[in-house]
C-alpha cells in the first residue's frame, strides 16, 4: 500500500529527479505520521518526541525541495490534511484497525499517484488508469485480509470481499485485458482462500506476488 502507488506512477510517467526527494519525503512522512498517531493514541506525545523530531527533520527539507521545484504539488495538501485528520480521530478513539481508517489510509497512499505525475511535470490525466486500478486493488485487499484474519469467520466480510472483487473485474478489464486478468485472479483469491485458510505469513507472501502482478498490469495498460 505504501510503495505500489509511487512505483506504478513513476513507471507510467517516467522517472524524473524530483521523484527521488519525493520518495524520501513520502517514506519519512509515513514514519512521522505513524509516530504522531501513536502520540495521539497514547495521549503521551513526549514519549515519541525523539521520533517525531527525527522524521520531521528528515521529511521537511525533502518535501520543501519538491515544492520548490513543482509548487503545484501543494494542490494536494488539503486532501492529505483531511485524510490525516481522519487517521487522528481513529487514533484518538484507539480504533486504528477500523475499516474506515483503512479506507482513509488507502486514500492517503493513492494520492501519491497524481503527486508523482505533478512532480514530473506531467498532467495527472496521464495516470488516471493508475488512480483507478491501484486503489481498487488496495481496497479489495483490505476487505480480503480482514476476512482472513481479524474478521475470520465473519460471513458479511467474506461476501463483501467477494462482491467487491466481482464488481471490480469488469472495471479493470475496461482499462486493459492484463488488468482484467489480474483482477479475475484476485476474485478467485477472495472466493477460495477464506474457505481454505492461510497463515499470515503465506497470506503476506501471496499479497507481495499479487502486488507485483498489479504493478506489471498497470504499467502494461
Amino acid at each position: 500500500m505504501l510503495l505500489l502507488p509511487y512505483l506504478a506512477a513513476v513507471l507510467v510517467v517516467g522517472a524524473r529527479w524530483p521523484h527521488l526527494p519525493l520518495l524520501g519525503a513520502w517514506l519519512g512522512g509515513y514514519l512521522l505520521s505513524y509516530y504522531a498517531s501513536q502520540a495521539v493514541k497514547t495521549r503521551r506525545p513526549g514519549r515519541f518526541r525523539a521520533q517525531l523530531v527525527t522524521y520531521a527533520v528528515v521529511t521537511a527539507p525533502l518535501a520543501a525541495l519538491v515544492v520548490a521545484v513543482r509548487p503545484a504539488v501543494l494542490w494536494y495538501a488539503p486532501a492529505f490534511a483531511a485524510l490525516l485528520a481522519v487517521n487522528a480521530v481513529y487514533a484518538w478513539r484507539r480504533r486504528e484497525r477500523a475499516l474506515g481508517n483503512d479506507i482513509a489510509l488507502v486514500g492517503l497512499s493513492s494520492l501519491m499517484i497524481p503527486v508523482v505525475a505533478t512532480a514530473a511535470g506531467v498532467s495527472p490525466a496521464a495516470v488516471v488508469h493508475v488512480l483507478v486500478a491501484v486503489p481498487a486493488y488496495s481496497l479489495g485487499t483490505v476487505l480480503h485480509v480482514k476476512s482472513m484474519i481479524r474478521e475470520r469467520g465473519n460471513r458479511a466480510y467474506r461476501w463483501a470481499s467477494v462482491a467487491y472483487h466481482l464488481a471490480a473485474v469488469p472495471v479493470a478489464a475496461w482499462i486493459s485485458l492484463p488488468l482484467g486478468a489480474v483482477f479475475t485472479l484476485l476474485l478467485v483469491r477472495a472466493w477460495v482462500l477464506p474457505r481454505w485458510g492461510a497463515s499470515p505469513l503465506r497470506l503476506g507472501v501471496l499479497e507481495i506476488v499479487l502486488t507485483l502482478c498489479v504493478l506489471a498490469a498497470v504499467v502494461a495498460a
